[in-house]
């Protein structure tokens, strides 16, 4: 990846990051917008290409068969070149300057991220400058300002609802169309970053593509034979990559100072359960900007430090916690972010990284990044080395082996084979717990585990990296403190926080499940899904609607699905609950049929385990596959790393400039997990 040398308060580092020069700087970023395709070769099927179009392009259609071609007419298209859109990609609490701290003063909006979503009508240095021009004059009113020159998205998710004598699964069937987005357009000032593919949202308020959430939908697709829009969300995602050096939390220009969860690789697995072992070698340059991007900071760092997303223990193991590249309020939840930070003596920056990092986690939040496991102000997400992050690192360890192996390259192939072990053994050595018969975060500060159980216990079974004996002792331990009458619990502590009891999720319950079958524990991995999909589907008769998450405790079933808890009401919708279902009713008719009686899958014997089955010998259809093109990435020439906003400072003052400098891991010598060793302090 290559480097670029900007002026960080007075000092100069090197800044390997595409998302964080795109955050540090206030120049717009050009996208061509409709770029005209290729023709395609003869008897080719573009719906088999799978490399990512660039951003604002529209994927074309597959061609009607119209018999042999002239050479000429197979040639690329001489058409027009596409008209640029500029789009301000900076987050809008930069573009905004005070603007936007006012307009959420009004409170004119009931959920705060409208204000980081609405659209200015020009751009946002001109409207600043009229909006400074006219704040002050008598009868001004920011709402009416507001109103005059800005356009909200309308939220169009919440319109569908059960149909009479509609089950479930008609339900999601409906409500796949509902969830569906076009590609999307450039627009020069709006925050969403445009992505050339169809793609599925969440639902709610949350009207763009997440990054683990995208996981968790595609299983629903993949079960309902949406394989075509199941590998658009992949090449969408894969364009994200390559125009920004990483996936953000969400496709948003907020959201480009973090990633989420790195569920790509598993992705690719999914996809390659239909199209085969090309879906590997097509996006492996995608996998190893992902790789890149999670161990910027690795190479020279000392033991005892930590840059960005990878922490070097003191006996040399390289591990991994969660990061955001700025110390502000977040975008999306500005208010409650600076009343947190006025509630703690801490430093607001501080406070500020870590509530960041927990959104990256995707758990937003937990009492497991509560230093006293209660009291959101004691947040301290980076100094943990959590549980799924590391295992998602492994497994893209061994998805890059794997890749490389397939693409002749044996010796990169051997040497992720070898990292992946590596970060193996220091999860075994860190983060497993053999007295309590589960995994634990580990503060890598203090040198110990955190005591907070989580359903994250079951990550490694997920990913088949657990021992047969620690498999054992985890499925105990779920049985024991975690579960309940509707599934498992997120955490044993009811703390008022969404991922907290006693609220069940649906890719948590998913990956519990699956775990659980892939080690031998098929009746209670059964019995979860029973109970998960009685409490799911109980709420949807009561209700009509499918929701972000439940409350697994309650021995009565409410029709709004709990508590809630969090720092918004209830979502429905809702894209990963309505894709793990799917799952679900078809890897467990019979038990299905005891919740549903109108499921017409109640009949059917159990079919095959839950996806994929064994994606690394999936074979693809026999047809023909277009040759990958190359991906327009942000113009680096327009980047002016002079001008950023002191709060997207990159650096850790973990880690010393002077001791561990900026240094990305070339593709060619990848950084090295040292395996070194190591006293972990257990609990």
């Amino acid at each position: 990846m290559p480097c670029f040398t900007g002026s960080l308060y007075k000092r100069t580092l090197p800044v390997c990051s595409v998302a964080l020069l795109a955050l540090l700087t206030a120049a717009p970023v050009a996208y061509a917008q409709d770029t005209p395709a290729a023709a395609d070769a003869e008897g080719a099927q573009p719906l088999l290409s799978l490399a990512p179009l660039p951003p604002g392009s529209v994927q074309p259609e597959a061609p009607k068969p119209e018999g042999p071609k002239a050479p000429e007419a197979m040639a690329k298209s001489k058409t027009e070149a596409p008209a640029v859109v500029e789009q301000d990609i900076r987050p809008p609490s930069i573009a905004f300057d005070g603007l936007f701290a006012a307009i959420h003063q009004t409170r004119m909006f009931t959920d705060p991220k409208v204000v980081s979503d609405i659209v200015p009508d020009r751009s946002p240095t001109d409207l600043v400058a009229l909006w400074k021009q006219e704040k002050d004059k008598p009868g001004f009113n920011l709402k009416d300002f507001v109103t005059d020159h800005f356009t909200i998205p309308a939220l169009r998710s919440a319109a569908y609802t059960r149909k009479p004598d509609e089950n479930v699964r008609d339900y999601i069937s409906g409500m796949w169309d509902v969830l569906t987005r076009d590609p999307d357009v450039a627009m020069s000032w709006s925050t969403l970053l445009p992505l050339p593919y169809k793609y599925i949202v969440p639902g709610g308020r949350f009207a763009e593509i997440y990054y683990w959430d995208s996981y968790f939908t595609m299983i629903g697709l993949y079960e309902d034979d949406h394989v075509d829009l199941m590998r658009d969300m992949v090449r969408d995602i894969a364009s994200l990559i390559n125009t920004y050096g990483h996936m953000p939390n969400g496709n948003r220009t907020y959201y480009l100072s973090r990633s989420g969860l790195p569920f790509f690789s598993l992705m690719l697995d999914l996809l390659a359960s239909h199209d085969g072992q090309i879906a590997y070698t097509s996006f492996l340059p995608e996998l190893q900007k992902e790789y890149d991007y999670w161990t910027f900071g690795a190479a020279n760092l000392p033991p005892g430090m930590a840059r960005h997303h990878v922490v070097r223990l003191p006996d040399g193991t390289l591990m991994f916690r969660h990061w955001d590249t700025r110390s502000a309020p977040r975008d999306e939840s500005w208010p409650q972010d600076m009343a947190t930070a006025q509630e703690t003596s801490r430093p607001s920056g501080e406070v500020w990284r870590d509530l960041r990092a927990a959104a990256e986690s995707g758990w937003d939040f937990s009492s497991r990044w509560l230093a006293d496991g209660k009291t959101l102000t004691t947040i301290q997400t980076t100094s943990l080395l959590t549980i799924e992050l590391n295992c998602l690192m492994v497994h893209l360890d061994q998805t890059l082996s794997h890749a490389y192996a397939l693409n002749g390259q044996e010796d990169k192939a051997s040497y992720y084979a070898q990292q992946a072990e590596i970060l193996r053994s220091g999860i075994n050595r860190f983060l497993w717990n053999e007295k309590q018969g589960a995994y634990f975060d580990y503060n890598w500060r203090t040198g110990r585990q955190t005591d907070i159980l989580s359903i994250a216990t079951s990550m490694p079974l997920f990913l088949h990296q657990a021992s047969v004996n620690q498999a054992d002792a985890v499925a105990e331990t779920l049985k024991t403190r975690l579960l309940h009458v509707g599934g498992l619990t997120a955490t044993e502590h009811p703390t008022g926080q969404q991922w907290d009891a006693p609220n069940g999720w649906a890719p948590l319950e998913w990956m519990a499940v699956k775990g659980l079958e892939q080690y031998g524990h098929h009746e209670f991995a059964a019995d979860i899904a029973r109970r998960w999909m009685a409490r799911v589907i109980g709420i949807f008769e009561r209700s009509g609607v499918l929701l972000e998450k439940y409350d697994v405790s309650a021995t009565e079933i409410s029709p709004t699905g709990g508590k809630g808890g969090g720092e918004y009401p209830m979502q429905i919708g809702f894209g990963w609950t309505n894709g793990t279902l799917v799952g679900f009713m078809n890897r467990y008719p019979q038990n299905t049929r005891q919740v549903l009686d109108n499921n017409p899958l109640a009949d059917q014997p159990s079919q095959e385990p839950l996806p994929p089955i064994d994606a690394w010998d999936a074979k693809g259809p026999e047809i023909p596959v277009e040759e990958r093109s190359p991906l327009r990435g942000v113009p680096l020439s327009s980047l002016n790393m002079e001008q950023f906003n002191k709060d997207d400072d990159g650096d850790d003052d973990d880690a010393p400039a002077q001791d561990a400098p900026h240094s990305a891991p070339s593709s060619d010598k990848p950084a090295q997990h040292t395996d070194q060793p190591g006293k972990p302090n257990n609990q």
